[in-house]
């Protein structure tokens, strides 16, 4: 093999292979890889069909595509051409027949299911069975405009988060579908539609509340003890909802005060025990037939529903509307209090990303404000202190 550059752009190489004598019906054909800008290889074929040259794309390098299994792929299309058939002309009109439906299909299994978490692989079908499919379903991919997409996004105008959260999904299906060769000019119809404006709630717990909350789990304690502990321990650590149902003991580390969370929402993590945490924990009965701390009543499994206790114990402590996720939001807002930094905050919270703490930056210009005010009354105080003289 030898290296070509390829076109007038330096950035794109072309690896060239080797060919066998060239058949006598076939005007020119040329085996390649086609390395693009952004590192991606693709094995194509160059071949002459009715006068005109045609490329046909074989797929992209890696699994399954090695550069043996292209050598035969192409020896076989060649030899469908040597016949008189154009491959690339019947590739192209199966691609464009491929409704939303069949594409759905292919989507969830190659990517949905590969790809993402359990929870996101949920709300991933969530979208595609209840919105998108019921919408498009008969369409062609190929055919669908920023027009329907503007349209299908507007008509969920009144479940805001559900509507972006959809289009986020629909523009995956768009990119993937650009990759697979399913449509082929290159425009993604979801970008640049706007977003509607969602509102985050944010609610924090006071002294007072925090009170009462512990009052209604002692109470709690004695008819669903693993639910009571379950969330005493999501507001201990500021951990996620399913990291703490889904905690196994082989996870806890009491003499060095961790959790090491093999897998989260941004990946493996280690959250940092305070000692009342370790203290529940301690306290938490660890059964031989069940690997999780949260245990639930089915045999070797955790307690999955903890919503329903939560409303029963929320409502005992008369904090209406506070969902267990404000927990978090509260353990966050009581550290910014007590002096910690946005940065050590995300590291506590297990952020991958500062911008998703910069959302409690508010809450710091509080403390800000608060100080400013100390500082600027005992300036004050000193200013007009008459028992300091001239």
């Amino acid at each position: 093999m030898h290296l070509v550059k390829s076109g007038p752009k330096p950035a794109r190489i072309v690896v060239v292979a080797n060919l066998p004598p060239v058949p006598a019906l076939i005007v020119h054909q040329v085996r390649r890889v086609r390395v693009w800008p952004s590192g991606r290889k693709v094995y194509v074929i160059h071949y002459r069909s009715g006068g005109r040259l045609r490329r046909y794309t074989i797929g992209q390098h890696g699994s399954p595509w090695t550069a043996d299994l292209a050598r035969d792929e192409a020896i076989r299309i060649l030899a469908r051409v040597h016949t008189g058939e154009n491959p690339a002309d019947k590739r192209s009109d199966d691609r464009k027949a491929m409704t939303v439906t069949s594409f759905s299909r292919r989507f969830l299994d190659e990517y949905v299911d590969v790809h993402l978490k359990p929870r996101t692989r949920g709300e991933y079908r969530r979208s595609v069975e209840l919105f998108i499919v019921p919408k498009f379903g008969s369409w062609r991919m190929a055919d669908l405009s920023r027009a329907e997409v503007v349209e299908f996004h507007g008509s969920f105008r009144h479940i805001p988060y559900q509507a972006n959260r959809t289009l986020g999904v629909l523009s995956k299906m768009f990119s993937l579908a650009d990759l697979w060769g399913i449509r082929q000019d290159g425009v993604n119809p979801c970008r640049g539609v706007k977003r509607y404006r969602e509102e985050r709630r944010e609610r924090f717990l006071t002294r007072e509340e925090y009170a009462r909350l512990g009052n209604s789990l002692d109470e709690a304690t004695e008819d669903m003890p693993e639910a009571a502990r379950a969330i005493r321990l999501l507001a201990l650590t500021g951990c996620r909802l399913r990291e703490i149902q889904t905690l196994q003991w082989t996870h806890v580390w009491l003499n060095e005060a961790e959790l090491r969370l093999p897998d989260s929402k941004t990946g493996a993590k280690t959250v940092q025990l305070g000692t009342a945490a370790v203290d529940v924990l301690k306290a938490t009965p660890r059964l031989p037939d069940n690997p999780y701390v949260i245990t639930g009543r089915k045999a070797g499994e955790y307690l999955t529903d903890l919503q329903k206790p939560w409303r029963r114990i929320r409502k005992a402590a008369g904090l209406d509307g506070v969902r267990l996720h404000d927990l978090r939001h509260s353990f966050a807002s009581d550290a910014l209090e007590m002096g910690a930094d946005l940065t050590m905050i995300g590291r506590m919270l297990g952020h991958s990303d500062i911008k998703t703490t910069s959302r409690y930056a508010h809450l710091k210009r509080e403390n800000v404000k608060r100080s400013t005010d100390q500082v600027a009354q005992r300036i004050s105080s000193a200013l007009t202190d008459t028992r300091i003289q001239a």
